[in-house]
């Protein structure tokens, strides 16, 4: 298999045409074209629909392009490493964060950083219980801890806090505890116990010894809407519980302190499009820190 084949390839995936990609790359059409045939003969597969208005991926063209891109990623490490220094602020960047952060606050942002760099594309997933960044779960990764294993490179994107917070309907309805003792007598939202698979979920923990919810949920943002449909009292995030109006927060001298963490692999530390990303992250906490404390 010609590696520049592979690149080729790489380029129509991304921009969903041959002729953009022709000119992208500096290559003739035609040329850039045998390319891509060569490349499938190789394969023997069809990788491309080529249609008068552009090009799709075949099935077979989607799971090649994920193991192109990992051929990408190795090979631009390699080029870094030997003094050919990747440039190009292009490509795919994958980038895997609890559900809360993702959603709330990276997904409605991310889009600046596209806008940055039009061949520059961010995929947003959430980060399961486990994750391989050698292999390409994800290419930088926001956790909850710093991992303690593996050639990974991690710094402290940012603090952030959490409280207790009920909706302005449920304490009309039921009334505001002034003490912690005094939630006990209230319906109340927590983690499914035996998903919490890392201590810093365990925030219930820190404000009384047996929390014992009436509703658990495995999502900050599925307890947020709980908390904001009148469920029960629980304990969020406060970057998040600030977004709604109709969420009050109560007991506020409680306060659970946590942070995240960006994580990416050390054989992506030359790569500028993780870096890019890397760096954007923390723009972002930067500029708007008063909402995590």
């Amino acid at each position: 298999m010609n590696w520049d084949d592979v690149r080729v390839f790489l380029a129509v995936a991304r921009s969903g045409q041959i002729l953009a990609a022709s000119k992208r790359l500096g290559v003739n059409h035609a040329t850039l074209s045998r390319r891509v045939t060569a490349l499938e003969e190789s394969l023997k597969t069809r990788l491309l629909i080529r249609r008068t208005n552009g090009c799709d991926l075949t099935a077979e063209g989607e799971i090649f392009l994920h193991a192109a891109e990992r051929m990408e990623t190795e090979m631009l490490a390699a080029q870094a490493q030997i003094g050919r220094i990747d440039t190009a602020i292009a490509g795919t960047v994958r980038v895997g964060a609890p559900d809360g952060f993702g959603v709330s606050f990276l997904a409605p942002r991310l889009g600046k950083l596209t806008g940055r760099f039009p061949e520059l594309r961010i995929q947003l997933v959430p980060v399961p219980r486990s994750f391989s960044l050698s292999q390409r779960e994800a290419d930088i990764a926001i956790t909850l801890e710093r991992p303690e294993q593996g050639r990974l490179i991690s710094s402290k994107l940012t603090d952030y806090t959490l409280g207790l917070y009920a909706s302005q309907e449920y304490l009309a309805s039921y009334g505001t505890p002034e003490t912690i003792e005094a939630l006990k007598a209230h319906r109340r939202i927590g983690y499914v116990e035996d998903l919490i698979f890392t201590a810093s979920l365990n925030f219930t923990g820190e404000v009384m010894r047996s929390w014992d919810a009436s509703f658990e949920i495995s999502s900050a943002t599925g307890q947020t809407e709980a908390v904001r449909s009148s469920a029960g009292i629980g304990i969020l995030h406060n970057y998040i519980a600030g977004q709604y109006p109709e969420l009050i927060r109560i007991l506020p001298e409680t306060t659970i302190r946590r942070a995240y963490w960006t994580t990416y692999h050390e054989s992506a530390r030359d790569l500028v499009r993780v870096r890019t990303v890397v760096d954007f992250l923390q723009e972002l906490v930067t500029e708007e820190h008063r909402i995590f404390v």
